[in-house]
């Protein structure tokens, strides 16, 4: 049987009577950058903290990706859409 360990910096932190704790400054300083939001993710018993990151929505322009048939139901439109539902609901 093979065995895998994952390095995970742990660390206890008080919890404020407001419900606050302080994010480790480290983390803040690689991981947030200049950014002040985090996504908090609860999941049963677990409270998962991920930095909210600006995307850059450019890199996708005119970047479509298609099949052949998409070009001929574009001709007609309710048949395009036909097309997409019938696609995405499979």
């Amino acid at each position: 049987m093979e065995m895998f360990f994952l390095k995970i910096n742990t660390e206890v932190r008080k919890v404020d009577s407001q419900g606050r704790i302080v994010l480790p400054l480290k983390w803040r300083e690689k991981e947030l950058k200049n950014e002040n939001e985090v996504i908090i993710i609860e999941d049963e018993g677990i409270l998962k903290i991920i930095p909210k990151k600006k995307v850059d929505l450019t890199k996708f322009f005119d970047s479509l990706e298609f099949d052949e048939n998409l070009v001929d139901k574009l001709e007609k439109w309710s048949d395009f859409e036909n097309y997409l539902l019938n696609k995405k609901y499979r």
